[in-house]
Formats: structure tokens, sequence, C-alpha cells
């Protein structure tokens, strides 16, 4: 069952979330994402399908593109090394200013990415990363990724404070 993090939804049974994303989950390259870790415990794959749903379900409400807001919040952390590793690819800068660029290179190189999606995936670090967001759907994105961060961080340390 995929659900998101905070929700006990099996969001493939949302037709029209899972039409949006079907064709980037059926590809081997999402699927490895299951093999990185990304928050507390929280996979790299999990992070970015709990941005996926909440970007849709808020862009959808607030009348924007959410089939853009659910492809690009699947893949705003397309990239393929631990963070954490001191072997790292060749980049300038720190991880946080150069992972939305190599996500995008990634994404961009195995599906069609518009405009858009682009934008929010590279925008997606905004404020931190010096990206302004050309678009209303990628100041969503930029607030929906911090908030599945906290969640997930969160719901990951009160497991383990119930654990004990």
């Amino acid at each position: 069952m995929l659900k998101a993090v905070l929700s006990r939804k099996n969001i493939a049974e949302n037709a029209e979330f899972y039409g949006c994303i079907s064709d980037l989950l059926a590809s081997a390259s999402v699927e490895r994402l299951k093999d990185y870790s990304h928050h507390l415990g929280t996979s790299r794959f999990q992070h970015c399908l709990n941005v996926s749903y909440y970007n849709f379900l808020i862009c959808k409400k607030l009348g924007l593109n959410a089939r853009s807001g659910a492809r690009a919040g699947l893949l705003h952390d397309f990239f393929f090394y631990n963070r954490q590793d001191r072997k790292k690819p060749d980049f300038k800068g720190a991880h946080v200013t150069a992972h939305p660029i190599i996500a995008f290179g990634n994404a961009s190189e195995e599906f069609p990415i518009s405009e858009l999606e682009g934008d929010m995936i590279v925008c997606h670090m905004w404020p931190i990363t010096k990206n302004f967001p050309r678009h209303r759907e990628t100041f969503v994105i930029t607030f929906v990724d911090k908030f599945c961060a906290v969640a997930e961080i969160a719901s990951a340390a009160v497991k383990r404070k119930s654990h004990r």
C-alpha cells in the first residue's frame, strides 16, 4: 500500500493522483530511490512520494497545475548518492544548493519535463538557494517539501520514543 506521511489513505486509490505519476512509478530509476535514506529513516522514495501527494492536493485545491505538481514532487530529489557520504558526484557547493540541479538533470535525461516541472525541481530549496520560483506551483512545492521533511522527522521521533 502506498501511503503518505500523516495519511491513512492508500494513495494509489486516488485515481486522478495516481494517473499523474504511474509512468514515473513504473521506472526502475524511481524505484532505486527506495535504496537511499533521506530524513531520519524515511527513504528518498517515500519522501518524494509524500511531497508528490501533498503537492498534488494543494495545487488542485488552489486551482493550479496539480499534474505537474505531482510529477515534480516525485522527481524533486531524484539523485542517487547518500548526502552523508564523502564520495559525492563532482559538483561545486554544498549538497543543499547542488542537489536540485542534479535532480533536474537526472529527471530530464529520463523523462519529458515541462518548463513548469523544471522550475519546481530546480527551485524547490528556495529560499535557502538563490533560485527564485517563477510560478505559483513552485512556491507551493517549496513549502510542501519543508512540511514533509518536518512531518517525517517528527513521525520517526515519535515512533522511536514509543518503542522505549
